[in-house]
């Protein structure tokens, strides 16, 4: 079977790299939204809880931001009442 443009692209160091750094932010963006959602808690509540603004709450969650530190998720995972995991992973 032919392979597709993307896996070929996968092929390449750099393209790889940069892929699943963005995979990366979407998925802690998108489990911070889910969670959020699944004990109904409003943006505006978590950033209470969490002591920050609702327009930072919502940056963790839109996938593009950068910055994200293991004090911060871990003070979202508390308030979320789930637990944070750090794990490296292996190439």
């Amino acid at each position: 079977m032919k392979k597709s443009i993307f896996e070929k692209k996968l092929k390449e160091p750099k393209f790889k790299a940069v892929y699943e750094e963005v995979a990366m932010k979407l998925d802690i963006g998108e489990k911070i939204a889910e969670l959020r959602q699944k004990r109904h808690i409003t943006q505006s509540k978590l950033a209470e809880k969490v002591h920050t603004s609702r327009s930072a709450i919502a940056r963790y969650e839109s996938g593009e931001y950068n910055r994200y530190n293991v004090s911060t998720l871990a003070r979202i995972a508390k308030a979320l009442d789930t637990d944070l995991r750090v794990s490296f992973v292996s190439h």
